[in-house]
This record gives structure tokens, sequence and C-alpha cells, in this order.
């Protein structure tokens, strides 16, 4: 199931119209309980890919397991770390920090819903990320000014208020949002978090949703413990000025996509994939020609 199917079902009337053969390419509608879990435990099917959360992406792997052992490939949650060193260039980095967990109204996989800042610019940072954030503009997604649109659902933005309350609830201090737009529609102001700690479900668990928590380090090597203590370990960012620092980090983080003074930067060539409960196998890239075929070894005796 895709939350937006109207896309997909667009999508098969432009492969019809550019002339590939009938059953080249089959859409088929339907809620992941039925018709998903159809695909995942079908015997004549030798793949699945899916792109969901972790508690499902188990769902499908153990369905796949328990009919003909088909190949997967899960592209599974995350609570993906963002790292602002002292020497970033903070005009450039608080735009990356929007687009990192305010696009999509903070309904993607890699969002970097977990900001770690040095202390030396942290006051700083939280000022100038707040102001942004305050700037956004959320609601029609039909209005070119509009940033941010609707949760994807009721539930979804039930799911999101309930983890802001609790963050609350919890001690966390609310530095912006916080609560629903509007009274109508599926809107929530994009919200950021202070005076946070591990053990609070904002810090740990993966929300889906406009909501970031900011967390204050001293040392590279506290950062590097802190954007590790995660299960999940899909992407990461990193913001310095200092490159060859950047990248001694990105070679010690747990997560497949490490971005380095940008993010949610993609391009077709370079593979895409998580670490831990982040899922398994890679998108894009040459590594997804791994994922959608079988290795034959042929020996021949000629004498």
């Amino acid at each position: 199931m895709v939350v937006n199917p109207l896309a997909v079902l667009y999508l098969a009337q432009l492969l019809v119209g550019a002339g590939l053969p009938k059953g080249v390419v089959n859409i088929v509608s339907g809620f992941g309980t039925t018709a998903g879990s159809a695909i995942a435990s079908h015997p004549k099917i030798d793949k699945v890919a899916f792109t969901g959360s972790t508690n499902t992406g188990k769902i499908i792997m153990k369905l796949a397991a328990d009919s003909n052992l088909k190949k997967v490939t899960l592209e599974l949650g995350g609570k993906s770390p963002h790292i602002v060193f002292n020497d970033a260039d903070l005009d450039k980095t608080i735009g990356n920090l929007v687009v990192s967990i305010f696009y999509n109204s903070g309904e993607v996989c890699c969002a970097g819903s977990r900001l770690l800042v040095q202390s030396e610019i942290y006051d700083d940072v939280v000022a100038r990320f707040k102001k942004a954030a305050e700037t956004i503009k959320v609601g029609d997604p039909f209005n070119e000014e509009t940033f941010m649109g609707a949760q994807a659902n009721e539930n979804q933005l039930s799911k999101i208020l309930k983890y802001i309350e609790q963050g609350k609830e919890q001690g966390a201090t609310v530095v912006t949002g916080g609560a629903r737009a509007n009274d109508k529609g599926y809107f929530i102001k994009p919200t950021i978090f202070a005076d946070v700690n591990r053990d609070m479900s904002i810090v740990k668990e993966e929300i889906f949703g406009p909501v970031v928590t900011l967390i204050k380090f001293d040392t590279v090597e506290e950062a590097i413990a802190l954007a590790n203590d995660s299960d999940y370990g899909l992407a990461a960012g990193i913001h310095s000025t200092n490159v060859n620092k950047c990248i001694d980090v990105a070679n010690r983080l747990k997560a497949g996509t490490v971005w380095i003074n940008t993010y949610n930067d993609f391009h077709p060539m370079v593979p895409f994939g998580g670490f831990s409960a982040s899922g398994i196998g890679r998108e894009m890239g040459e590594e997804v020609l791994k994922e959608y075929t079988q290795v034959r070894a042929v020996r021949i005796k000629l004498t």
C-alpha cells in the first residue's frame, strides 16, 4: 500500500501512454494488511521491496520467509542525527536543518529529527532555527508560498500530537510550535524541543512528523556517541567547514547515508539504505541491481 495511491495510478497511465506492453507493470491497489500480505506471502513472487515502518518491515520479512524465502529489500524507519559543529556556516546550515525535518511535513524516513549542536553555538543555532521554523508557511499545498502541507491522515496527526504531549509531560521545553496549526485539516506547526534527554520518547522513537529535538554536545567524541545512540541507522547529517573532520566523523557514524553540509540530497547513482532497525538492502546505485538479481555459477569441464 502507498499513502498516495493516485500518484501511482497516474504513473501507470503514463506508462500505458508511453507504449509499455501490458503485464510488464501491474498496479495492485489495496491495504497493506490484505494486498500487502498477499504479495509478501505469494509463493510465485520472487522479490519484495518495501518502504515504511520497522514493525511492518518485520512482518513482511516473516511472511516472505514463511512462503518461499523470497528476497526482500526493506527501507524502514529512522531517527537520524544532524550534527552541527561550532565552525559550521550557519547561514547555509539553518536552511539544511529546515529541509531535513520539515520537508514533506516531516513524513520522511530519513528526516533529521535529532539535532546535535556544539555548545559554543547552541544558543545562536536555537535562535536562528526558531526564527526559520516560525516563518514556514503551513497550509494549502496548491499555494506556491506553502512549504508544509497536511499530515497524511487523521491517525498520523493524532500520533504526532501524542508524541508532542509526551515530550511536554516528560519535561522537554517547546522552543516553537507544539500544537496544531489550525482547527481545520491535519496541519501541525513546525515543532522544536529543547532540554531533552535520551530516555524521552521524542528522542528515541520515530515520530514521522515535523518534530525535532535539540541536544547540546561539547566534543567530537560526544557527538559521535550521541548520534549512534539509536536503534536506527538510516541517515545522518554533518555541518562543519573542516572537511577532514566531517569525513572522519562520517566514517564512524552508524548510518547508511551521511550528508556533509547538505541534507536530503539524493542521486540515482548513489545507493540508499540503512543499518540496524532501518532495514536491509539498498535502493538506487549499482548496488540496487544486486537486490533484483541472483548469482549463478556454471562450471564446465572440457577435458
